[in-house]
């Protein structure tokens, strides 16, 4: 069995214009103070990261890796949750999600798929560069809008959805296969990929493709009333990241998973910061032990009521009283009175 590594966190939420959170030097000393010992790093945020030169040269990761190797930290993985949002936009959010992509290529759907495409493959080569063998990404979304049948779905519609959505991603996994990287799909609502069914839709179209693989946050199927512990159980081997994050679900006579357009305050399904919510977190990390998880434990702060910077100090101490140093040894071990097999002939009344 492996123990988990951890503590860790993602730095999409923290990352801003203001010291220590605008540079991965300063803000890798912040999180350093508060105990972690990963961080995954948003490759779309300048600030932080030079996605391009990172995927062109050894020496700058070389570089990385070591500044943050003197403070005590490794990176855990890159993420494109933006840029893989790109590769795959229904129309109906096209002005959403343009801000998303870089100045040149917003307002032409076409340009900002071929841009988001050419990003999500300069990942995995950075990957490759910083030693890494698993990226965080989101699939996108062609289908979403129709997630509830309403008027009918036309016949074949889902079906052609998931076939282009795979045709799109294809080429992009073979870039990842080619530098030895999984891609981990964060199963998420709002994308394609937001439950076991989708996911296996979508990897049967990929000839079950072996860099296609799952990011696991336990929050977005509280929020959706999906047994969280069960999906451990059926899709762990494609398990190759995580996300450590909290959530609570309280439906009322008013509302329930749809969240009556409210806010993320007023819906009775939100995300709230480690140990504030309903995750049982201690059978999860039993899980990852249980079926040898090789990755980081992440934290990912999402939280509409408290703070950020209280949600990430508490974080780390969380994530690590969960961690389960595996056993090398059997407990009853010392029982053990040796092999004989005449003895077991004769216990079981055959010999």
């Amino acid at each position: 069995m492996k123990t988990i590594k951890g503590p860790a966190i993602f730095l999409a939420q923290f990352a801003g214009d203001g010291a220590p959170f605008n540079s991965l030097d300063t803000i890798a000393d912040w999180v350093t103070s508060l105990g972690y010992k990963g961080i995954q790093i948003p490759s779309w945020d300048a600030r932080l990261f030079d996605l391009e030169k990172a995927a062109a040269s050894q020496t700058y990761c070389d570089e990385i890796t070591g500044m943050l190797a003197e403070k005590g930290l490794a990176v855990t993985e890159l993420s494109t949750h933006l840029q893989g949002q790109l590769v795959a936009v229904h129309p109906a959010f096209d002005a959403q999600f343009d801000a998303f992509a870089a100045p040149h290529v917003r307002g032409n759907p076409k340009a900002r798929q071929e841009w988001a495409t050419e990003q999500v493959k300069l990942a995995a080569r950075a990957s490759r560069n910083l030693g890494l063998t698993a990226h965080a990404t989101f699939s996108g979304a062609l289908a979403w809008p129709y997630f509830y049948p309403w008027p009918a779905r036309p016949a074949g519609l889902v079906e052609d959805a998931f076939d282009e959505l795979a045709r799109r991603w294809k080429p992009i996994l073979d870039v990842f296969e080619d530098n030895g990287v999984d891609a981990a799909y964060e199963i998420h609502p709002g994308e394609d990929l937001h439950d076991g069914a989708t996911f296996e839709m979508f990897l049967e179209r990929l000839g079950n493709h072996p860099r296609a693989n799952i990011l696991y946050d336990p929050s977005h199927f509280v929020l959706q009333q999906l047994d969280y512990l069960a999906y451990l159980d059926i899709y762990h081997e494609r398990i190759k990241c995580f996300h450590v994050k909290d959530a609570e679900f309280r439906p009322n006579g008013r509302m329930g998973v749809y969240g009556g357009y409210q806010s993320w305050v007023d819906r009775p399904g939100r995300f709230r910061s480690l140990g504030d919510g309903q995750v049982d977190f201690a059978a999860i990390f039993s899980k990852m032990a249980q079926y040898d998880f090789p990755g980081w434990a992440v934290l990912e702060w999402e939280c509409a009521l408290k703070h950020p910077e209280q949600g990430a100090a508490e974080g780390a101490p969380f994530i690590d009283r969960h961690i389960i140093r595996v056993t090398e040894h059997a407990f009853d071990d010392f029982a053990v009175g040796g092999a004989d097999r005449d003895l077991n002939k004769r216990l079981m009344g055959i010999g």
